[in-house]
């Protein structure tokens, strides 16, 4: 075939493929999924917005930029969003579904059952929707339809434990505790691994006054649902009663980590600063307490007298004016106020404060704050109960409150993977910076640095691992970007000018996602020049991303990883001086646990470049997957130590197996 025809040919070829991208409302879906798979939230929902602008009558748009919402907290937008897929579709069960979850997160309780009902309709065995059905019941305190919907659920599937153990915790609501036990023993012996029996049978336990007890079974809970900030928080409670004023710091360091607006955590946490003298630090806790509750004189009082006995007596004056506006007869405010105005100078006010004290309670006698005694530190207030001579005393809720796990597919990452720990991903041609290590230093490769020189891109190409999710301008930024390159290579006649714009735009698609898209540019461009490296490199890149999506959404992916395989053998064999192809080998290798060969991959990786931490990194895990636990925790302290600093959360983990 003859130069110019093979370039007209193409011409004429990729024109119609470039309009047909950008209006084929299904690839917009797909690649909006992609990203929801990814979880770039924000990303996939600029995909379907776009969707629903050309045609917003497919309820699909609508319902999976619902589910982009939901992992945003957005629920409000998602519900609203699950309504309109529902007019349009008033027939998925999964719809209904996810409103009921946005109902929930918002406490609309009542309409949730209302989606749940929809949803059992079209899916009758839906063993979740049962399930978070009658957790709704519960939450309205509708014990007798509770039971009934579990004791069904019981019938139907006799190995269920958390309907059990949701039975027993409504028998302690309603103050039958044997009835709760028995339930119990009924959940543990059908799942012993069940946290929340263990959550029921520690707060029996915790009712009782038996903390010991408590203590083992929150620490089972905590170990089985680490992740719930309560059982943290009633942990710390149950240790200050048997006096491990450490053991309740950390669980409330913990809780804090996990839920940094937690009240009780804060508040309790400064309380517990006082007693071991960290005045400063609880200073930061109330500070925190009042940010979130302003008016919360409690805290403000506490803050006052933290604020007194560290000298900053002018803060201290502005706490207990607010206090004592609320409540003149506060005696103790007064008394305190008065000292700080007196050490500042100001006497005319501190005897007004005195004269109140002294015309009202002659003889009442006002000490300092006192250290807490082994009673005290057992004594607690209801969080709304405001008694100044409570001040000092740990907070807890009103109402126990339970933190439920609901079921449902939308719980945790949308992958849903089943893996232990990750290794790191591979590393691909990108327009964002590199930011994997403290040290923020970017990596450089010659073929991108080349492009770069005589192409002078708008954005310049880099080479990253694991680039970050972007917001709502930076997709947009992106988005713009493929557009422009569109029409410059509709318009462009110079074939080495095509060839550089195909490049730019596969890696703008890679960037938001669209990995289809990206591989047929780059197959493109390896019809042009079927010697780069970058081409290669970087469609294998999107292969593989577009591999492991296909592979969630359970469809047989062999042939596209062979062809990943394929194009990074021929890179390899036209650079093999690079070692991020060796490294994404490895990885590849890895994916199909070909322990031995992704080995041999990561080492000729380093061989080439001794500071690639990832390499290291990964290769850790090889050898840990191997049965080669000592070379392992060898390589990940080289990570480590090269600034992959997960790595050594990892070896700590693998160290204590």
């Amino acid at each position: 075939m003859s130069r110019c025809r093979k370039i007209l040919l193409l011409l004429l070829c990729f024109s119609p493929l470039t309009s047909l991208a950008q209006f084929n409302v299904d690839r917009l879906i797909m690649s909006g999924r992609s990203s929801l798979y990814y979880e770039d939230y924000v990303l996939s929902i600029q995909y379907f917005s776009r969707a629903i602008s050309y045609k917003p009558y497919l309820y699909e748009a609508w319902y999976y930029r619902a589910i982009a919402k939901f992992y945003l907290d957005d629920f409000i937008g998602a519900e609203n969003d699950c309504s309109e897929a529902i007019t349009l579709n008033p027939y998925i069960a999964g719809i209904y579904e996810l409103r009921g979850l946005c109902r929930i997160r918002q406490r609309h309780f009542e309409e949730a059952i209302g989606d749940y009902d929809k949803a059992l309709l079209y899916q009758p065995s839906g063993q979740n929707l049962w399930f978070n059905r009658a957790l709704c019941r519960v939450e309205l305190k509708d014990y007798q339809h509770a039971h009934e919907e579990l004791d069904s659920m019981i019938q139907r599937w006799g190995d269920f434990s958390r309907a059990y153990s949701v039975k027993a915790e409504m028998y302690m609501r309603e103050k039958d505790t044997t009835a709760a036990v028995t339930w119990l023993d009924k959940s543990l012996k059908v799942d012993p691994y069940d946290g929340e029996a263990w959550m029921v049978w520690a707060s029996i336990n915790m009712s009782r006054g038996n903390w010991q007890d408590a203590e083992q079974q929150l620490s089972k809970a905590i170990h089985l649902k680490p992740k719930l900030v309560s059982n943290y928080v009633n942990r710390a409670l149950v240790r200050l009663n048997v006096n491990n004023l450490r053991g309740a710091m950390a669980d409330y360091d913990m809780a804090i980590d996990l839920d940094p607006n937690n009240f009780l955590a804060h508040y309790n946490r400064g309380l517990l600063r006082v007693q071991v003298g960290d005045d400063n630090r609880a200073i930061e806790d109330f500070n925190y307490v009042l940010r979130m509750e302003p008016g919360n004189l409690m805290a403000t009082y506490n803050r006052a007298t933290l604020h007194h006995r560290t000298g900053n007596l002018r803060a201290a004056i502005v706490d207990y004016t607010k206090v004592i506006e609320q409540y003149p007869n506060f005696w103790t405010g007064l008394h305190n106020r008065a000292d700080c105005y007196r050490r500042l100078g100001m006497h005319r006010q501190a005897e007004l404060d005195e004269f109140r004290i002294l015309k009202a309670q002659m003889d009442k006698h006002v000490g300092i704050q006192p250290r807490w005694t082994k009673n005290q530190r057992k004594q607690t207030r209801k969080k709304s109960e405001i008694d100044f001579s409570k001040y000092n005393q740990i907070v807890v809720e009103d109402e126990e409150v339970v933190e439920r796990e609901y079921e449902s597919a939308y719980r945790g990452r949308i992958q849903n993977r089943k893996i232990d720990v990750e290794y790191m991903p591979m590393y691909e041609v990108s327009y964002l910076k590199y930011a994997n290590v403290v040290s923020m230093n970017q990596v450089f490769d010659k073929e991108v640095e080349a492009f770069n020189r005589v192409a002078r891109p708008s954005h310049e190409l880099k080479v990253t691992c694991n680039p970050h999710t972007l917001n709502e301008e930076q997709s947009a930024i992106y988005l713009n970007l493929i557009d422009t390159l569109s029409r410059r290579i509709d318009g462009e006649r110079d074939m080495q000018s095509v060839k550089r714009l195909l490049l730019q735009r596969a890696v703008a698609y890679g960037v938001v996602q669209n990995f289809d898209d990206a591989v047929h540019d780059m197959t493109t461009y390896l019809q042009i020049d079927s010697t780069s490296v970058l081409a290669y490199w970087q469609r294998a890149v999107c292969l593989a991303m577009e591999s492991e999506f296909s592979a969630a959404q359970g469809m047989d992916t062999k042939i596209k990883m062979a062809r990943v395989l394929d194009d990074l053998n021929h890179a390899i064999a036209l650079d093999p001086q690079n070692a991020f192809l060796f490294y994404n080998r490895g990885n590849l290798y890895v994916q199909r646990k070909e322990y031995e060969r992704a080995i041999e991959d990561y080492t000729a990786a380093i061989s080439i470049n001794r500071s690639l931490a990832e390499a290291y990194y990964n290769r850790g895990l090889a050898y840990i997957n191997s049965d080669n636990k000592r070379k392992g925790l060898q390589d990940l302290s080289k990570a480590g130590e090269l600034g992959l600093y997960k790595a050594y959360s990892v070896m700590k983990k693998y160290s204590e197996k």
